[in-house]
């Protein structure tokens, strides 16, 4: 059974990390003290929960964390500097700091140390979650030990709802567009002038005409989605700005 360490010290270590060509050690203190950080801590780089929903979703949200008085969002995971460095890139998760626990010793103070010999993954860490002031562990969630790798409660929307609870999520708003098209600047420079974040989807490097006509009836670009809405085009982007 996991510890709950709920007021307990995080333990003290020393996180190996590569910055550029240089080697740079980075301390529990340097991270912690003084700070407000929510952590969150997975089995591996470059797994399908790890990167499909856990990572992106964190670094979604991290603006909205930082409102909230928290200082840094932290990913951790038993891997080394070289693979977590090259998993932050892929993900484009600027928002987020990534800590390689190589060797697993941070896991393994907080009592998360599990065996994945079974996958070939040898030891890594249980997937959790936690809010940690100053050191201390105000809040964890942890992932119910059962079989496989659970993932229901050490996501960033449990999290939020922990230190705002009721606050509202940020729009998912995609934007599908091509190069080129100045009625996609148009609509994208509208969202961003309302202070609103998008993911845009490009012609024939993420989708093609046939996958555009199938999710919005559509053939003409942009089509801007706002939690699984058809806006429409640009004048229709404007229209709804206008009415929000």
């Amino acid at each position: 059974m996991f510890q709950d360490r709920t007021g307990s010290r995080i333990p003290s270590v020393t996180f190996h990390t590569r910055q550029g060509h240089e080697w740079v050690d980075v301390t529990t203190d340097e991270i912690f003290a003084g700070k407000t950080v929510v952590v969150f801590s997975l089995p591996g780089a470059f797994t399908p929960t790890c990167s499909s929903s856990h990572v992106p979703r964190y670094n979604q949200l991290t603006p909205t964390f930082k409102e909230l008085g928290v200082d840094s969002v932290v990913c951790i995971s038993v891997n080394d500097t070289f693979v977590m460095n090259e998993w932050q890139k892929v993900q484009n998760a600027d928002n987020l700091i990534f800590l390689p626990d190589g060797n697993g010793e941070f896991t393994d103070g907080m009592g998360m140390l599990v065996d994945k010999d079974a996958i070939g993954f040898g030891k890594r860490s249980w997937r959790y979650s936690m809010l940690v002031r100053d050191g201390v562990v105000e809040k964890m969630f942890i992932e119910p030990e059962v079989e496989g790798d659970p993932y229901e409660v050490s996501n960033a929307d449990t999290m939020l709802d922990y230190l705002a609870p009721g606050k509202p999520k940020p729009l998912d708003i995609a934007v599908f567009s091509r190069d080129g098209c100045p009625f996609c600047v148009r609509a994208k420079e509208a969202l961003r002038n309302a202070g609103l974040d998008f993911e845009e989807l490009v012609l024939n490097e993420d989708y093609t005409e046939h996958g555009l006509r199938a999710v919005s009836n559509a053939a003409t670009v942009p089509q801007v989605f706002v939690n699984g809405e058809l806006i429409g085009g640009s004048d229709a982007v404007i229209e709804w700005l206008k009415s929000r």
